[in-house]
C-alpha cells in the first residue's frame, strides 16, 4: 500500500513509498483494530522531518512514513477487542510505550527514557498511508457528529493536555479561579488554545503578528476572544491594559517570546510552553528580574509537547462543546485539502510555502 516518507537524515526526500498491507492477526492476543485512514493533517513537525531536522526510521526500514494528526474507520476488529467494533471513527494517538516506569502506566508521554516512540516522527511509522493496525488503548473512538473536524484532535490534545495540567499544578493554591488569559500565536494551535481557554470561561487576549483584520483575528473574534498584533501593540502594553494574566499559553514557535512572557505573568500565573524550537538562538533576557518574578510571584511553568489517550478524550469533548456553541467554526480551520497521496509534492508545497493556510490536510479517502 502508498505511503508518504522520508529518508531519515536527509533533506528534502519526501517520497511514496510502499508499505505491506496490515493484518489484525499483526496485533497478538486477538487485541488487533485494522483502521483504513480517511484524513490526515500536516503540520511544522512533517516539514521539520522532510528538512531533516529530527526523525528515525522503524527498525528494519530505511525509510519513516510521517503524518501524525490521523482520522479513519474501523474496518476489523480481533476477536478480543471489545471497545470498538467495524464502522466506528477513531483517531489515533502518536505516542508508544517506552520501558520506564511511567510508560507501564499509561503515561508513555510523560517517559524518562532517552529513547522515545512516535507515529510518524520516531522510530514507528506514521499514519500518511492507507491502513494502520494497533491496540485499541492506543484508538481513541470519535462520535460520528464529528467526523467533519475529527483530524483536529491530535493538535487539540497538545492544548488539553497543557492546560489541564496547569490545573493540576495550580491545585497548590487551593482556590486558584484564573480570571484571564493570554494565548501567544494565532496559528492552529494558539486558535484551538484561545477555543478551549474561553469554553472554561476566561476572558481571553490572543497575540499573533499580522494586523487585524485577517482570517484568523476574525475566527479569534467569533468566539469572543480579543485580537492583538504586536507588530502594533507590545505584549507590555497589552498586559498593562488587559492583564494581570492568571494563564499564558504559548503557542508562536519563537523561542525568545517566553522570556517575555515570563515577564509578564500574572502573580500566582501559569504559563504553558507548547512550541517545540530547534537551532542555537541566543538573547539578553533580564535574568534577575525574571527569577525574581517568579519567586515572589509564586508562579509555575510547564510543557506540553505530545498526549496520552486521556487527553484526546479531553479533546474529544471540548471539540463537541465546539460544535454546539459555535457551529461551523472548526470547518473554518481546514484550510487547505490536498486529494490523495500521491500528491505529497502539494502537500509540501502547501506546507511550507501558503502563508494563509491554518491546517493543511491529506484525503486519503474520500467519504
Amino acid at each position: 500500500m502508498k505511503a508518504i516518507a522520508v529518508l531519515p537524515g536527509k533533506a528534502d526526500s519526501l517520497h511514496l513509498a510502499q508499505l505491506p498491507m496490515p493484518s489484525v492477526k499483526d496485533i497478538p492476543n486477538g487485541r488487533g483494530v485494522l483502521v483504513q485512514i480517511l484524513r490526515v493533517g500536516v503540520d511544522g513537525t512533517d516539514k521539520e522531518i522532510n528538512a531533516a531536522e529530527y526523525g528515525q526510521a522503524p527498525p528494519g526500514f530505511e525509510f519513516l512514513v510521517i503524518g501524525h494528526e490521523c482520522f479513519g474507520r474501523v474496518v476489523e476488529v480481533g476477536h478480543k477487542v471489545w471497545e470498538l467494533k467495524p464502522g466506528d471513527y477513531v483517531v489515533p494517538t502518536v505516542r508508544r510505550p517506552g520501558n520506564s516506569f511511567y510508560d507501564q502506566i499509561g503515561q508513555y508521554d510523560m517517559t524518562t527514557d532517552e529513547t522515545y516512540y512516535e507515529r510518524g516522527i520516531n522510530l514507528r511509522h506514521g499514519y500518511l498511508t492507507e491502513y494502520f493496525v494497533d491496540e485499541p488503548e492506543y484508538i481513541v473512538k470519535v462520535p460520528q457528529g464529528l467526523k467533519h473536524v475529527a483530524v483536529l484532535l491530535e493538535p487539540t490534545s497538545v492544548i488539553e493536555k497543557g492546560i489541564i495540567q496547569a490545573y493540576e499544578a495550580q491545585r497548590r493554591l487551593k482556590i486558584w479561579r484564573p480570571k484571564r488569559a493570554a494565548v501567544l500565536g494565532a496559528g492552529t494551535i494558539g486558535l484551538l488554545a484561545a477555543l478551549s481557554l474561553r469554553m472554561r470561561g476566561l476572558e481571553v487576549t490572543s497575540f499573533g503578528r499580522s494586523p487585524a483584520p485577517y482570517r484568523n483575528s476574525n475566527l479569534l473574534e467569533e468566539i469572543g476572544a480579543r485580537y492583538v498584533s504586536t507588530a502594533e501593540t507590545s505584549l507590555k502594553d497589552a498586559a498593562a491594559k488587559y492583564g494581570p494574566f492568571d494563564l499564558m499559553f504559548e503557542a508562536t514557535g519563537f523561542a525568545p517570546i517566553v522570556f517575555e512572557a515570563m515577564e509578564h505573568l500574572g502573580k500566582n500565573g501559569a504559563l504553558i510552553l507548547s512550541s517545540v524550537t530547534g537551532g542555537g538562538r541566543n538573547i539578553q533576557v533580564p535574568a534577575d528580574m525574571i527569577n525574581l518574578g517568579f519567586v515572589l510571584g509564586n508562579k509555575v511553568m510547564v510543557g506540553t509537547v505530545n498526549a496520552n489517550r486521556e487527553y484526546f478524550e479531553a479533546g474529544v469533548y471540548d471539540l463537541s462543546r465546539a460544535e454546539l456553541e459555535f457551529p461551523g467554526w472548526l470547518s473554518k480551520f481546514l484550510t487547505h485539502p490536498v486529494e490523495g497521496l500521491d500528491n505529497y509534492r502539494d502537500m509540501m508545497r502547501l506546507l511550507t510555502q501558503e502563508k494563509g493556510a491554518i491546517k493543511v490536510f491529506v484525503n486519503v479517502v474520500k467519504e
